[in-house]
């Protein structure tokens, strides 16, 4: 149970440190900034054993891939939300000409 409850401290200030690295709005708000940086340490993590760097790691370093992880994923995250809304997807409506 203390490992869990540990993951979600370093998520929380992973995704929060993320937030203020990458610009814009982060989806989900607070709640979504905990989830982006618990995902982000996955990432990370994974990242780490692709790179077979040693994973042998304090809290510090935990925290670091979290954030590093957490990053990539505002990044894409924000990159798909940007494409989103550029794409001019009214719903179909469309606008009738002022005179």
């Amino acid at each position: 149970m203390g490992d869990v409850i540990l993951w979600l401290i370093i998520g929380a200030v992973a995704g929060g440190i993320a937030s203020m690295i990458v610009p814009g709005r982060t989806p989900g708000g607070t709640i979504g900034a905990i989830v982006v940086g618990i995902i982000g340490g996955l990432v990370g993590g994974w990242i780490l054993d692709a790179l077979d760097v040693n994973n042998n790691l304090t809290w510090i370093g935990s925290l670091i891939v979290a954030i590093i992880g957490a990053t990539i994923i505002l990044m894409i995250m924000r990159k798909a939300s940007d494409h989103e809304s550029s794409s001019g997807s009214s719903g179909g409506r469309t606008t009738a000409p002022r005179i």
